[in-house]
């Protein structure tokens, strides 16, 4: 019999006991979240079950792991006996299962519901931004690791020497991406929080800067203070925030007033370097294999906080130097053609725009072939005019049609890359712009295209990763 409103609500205010859960439904399994949260407690020896559209490579590696998955949504998928049923937040409210869960009186939590829940069991380190989280989770996670601190990660990519997009460990350090989209950090009770960058995004949920920026106070605000926040001090936006909180405050940064600090950023031969100074003292020279200036600050959040946990240079510096960065970030996934494939999710203008200043920096002199699939109609009608702006650094640029994601889009279409393509010509300032019809076409155009250029970048947060692996598999 389903659960009463007073019964629901009590049995969701109350602290979950998250040892003893020991049967998990997952609907939407196959995306980046869920499955992690489903390896999460198949670790811990729940009985793990979960559903999606399709059967994905995702989905194939979850089932190799002895969880049951389903190619479909169906209530009977659904355990009567179940304690918990996770859901994407992409997952809409009138879904079969989520009707059956409810029906029988299964408690349902979204995604970052049960984020929040899992975080309330250990000291939690949350890292939030527009721009950088997966990454700069991922240095934390090998810091820590790297320090003897054995943290558990639940992260939005997949990471070499973990499995996949999950790090269970045995201490009680956790650490998490806290996203911002529908204000989902909100549900995180961190210990600890970084702030990576803030910028206009998710447009079709927040209503403008302002709106993002309320959020994110609220989000510092929650800290006490026993808490830390550690800050990008070189954002505008993310030094204000950084004012709302009583916790105790790290800032970091390349410029005059951070703690701790990146000098002389020297780049050369496929990496880069620089010395790390510690409120004036000077403890060194770093280096990295990511390149980019965003993945300098995206290091520094990183060190900042695990030299707050404890963690020694020495082993900040054995870290960087092995960590040849993840999945789909500025990720090179082989060649073709002799021209370098490098995939990267890359889906906002300034993530974009510095993506293709990396590729400059690290490959100097060479030609760049930049591919972009926009992700969200709605994103791209609200940054249009920083989308136009992107893709100045680059030789040429083929831009493929517009990514709909399920569950955010209109049935019927606003816009198309090719108002995107005609924007950038106009614009001027690139040598060619050439607009692509689907997948199938992007990489046609791209093998026709290929043998012209050194360094092929594919760019998106959708489907495009796709084709980097086509590419380079199929010579």
């Amino acid at each position: 019999m389903a659960l009463l409103g007073l019964e629901f609500i009590q049995k969701l205010n109350t602290k979950m006991d998250i040892e003893n859960i020991k049967k998990v439904h997952c609907i939407g399994i196959g995306g980046i979240g869920v499955s992690a949260v489903a390896r999460f407690f198949h670790t811990k020896g729940a009985n793990v079950s979960g559903s999606d559209v399709g059967l994905s490579e995702q989905l194939h590696e979850l089932k190799k792991k002895g969880i049951c998955v389903y190619g479909s949504h169906d209530p009977q998928n659904v355990p009567k006996d179940a304690d918990i049923v996770v859901y994407s937040p992409a997952v809409p409210d009138d879904n079969v299962e989520m009707q059956a869960a409810k029906e029988y009186g299964i408690l349902n939590l979204s995604y970052p519901e049960i984020l929040g829940r899992i975080t309330e069991h250990f000291t939690s380190i949350a890292v939030s931004g527009t721009n950088g989280k997966t990454t700069t989770t991922a240095l934390l996670g090998k810091m820590l690791e790297s320090g003897g601190k054995d943290p558990t990660v639940i992260i939005g990519g997949r990471v070499a020497g973990w499995d996949n997009n999950l790090r269970v460990g045995e201490s009680d350090l956790f650490v998490v991406e806290g996203c911002e989209y529908k204000r989902s950090m909100l549900n995180l009770q961190p210990y600890m929080i970084l702030l990576t960058n803030i910028e206009e995004d998710h447009l079709d949920y927040y209503k403008d800067i302002d709106d993002i920026l309320d959020a994110f106070t609220d989000y510092v605000s929650k800290l006490t203070e026993d808490n830390v926040l550690v800050y990008n001090n070189d954002d505008e936006y993310v030094r204000d925030i950084s004012k709302n909180t009583v916790a105790r405050t790290i800032p970091f940064g390349m410029e005059d007033g951070a703690g701790i600090r990146a000098k002389n950023v020297v780049v050369e031969d496929g990496k880069q370097s620089f010395t790390l100074e510690v409120y004036g003292e000077e403890r060194g020279i770093l280096t990295t294999h990511i390149p980019g200036t965003f993945n300098i600050y995206n290091i520094l959040a990183a060190l900042t906080a695990a030299l707050d946990m404890g963690v020694s240079f020495e082993e900040i510096k054995k870290s960087l130097d092995s960590f040849k960065g993840m999945w789909r970030r500025f990720e090179k996934v082989g060649e073709y053609e002799n021209a370098i494939v490098i995939s990267d999710y890359a889906h906002h203008p300034t993530a974009i725009r510095g993506t293709i200043k990396a590729a400059r920096e690290f490959f100097p002199d060479k030609k760049i072939l930049a591919v972009f699939q926009p992700h969200h109609e709605d994103r791209t009608i609200k940054l249009f005019d920083d989308f136009v702006e992107s893709f100045a650094d680059a030789d040429e640029t083929i831009i493929a049609e517009i990514y709909h994601v399920q569950g955010r889009e209109e049935k019927e279409s606003k816009i198309s890359s090719k108002d995107l393509v005609k924007a950038v010509e106009d614009r001027g300032g690139v040598d060619m712009v050439s607009y692509a019809k689907d997948l199938e076409t992007t990489e046609k155009m791209i093998r026709k295209k290929a043998k012209d250029y050194n360094v092929i970048l594919i760019m998106g947060a959708g489907d495009i990763d796709s084709v980097a692996r086509q590419l380079v598999s199929k010579k």
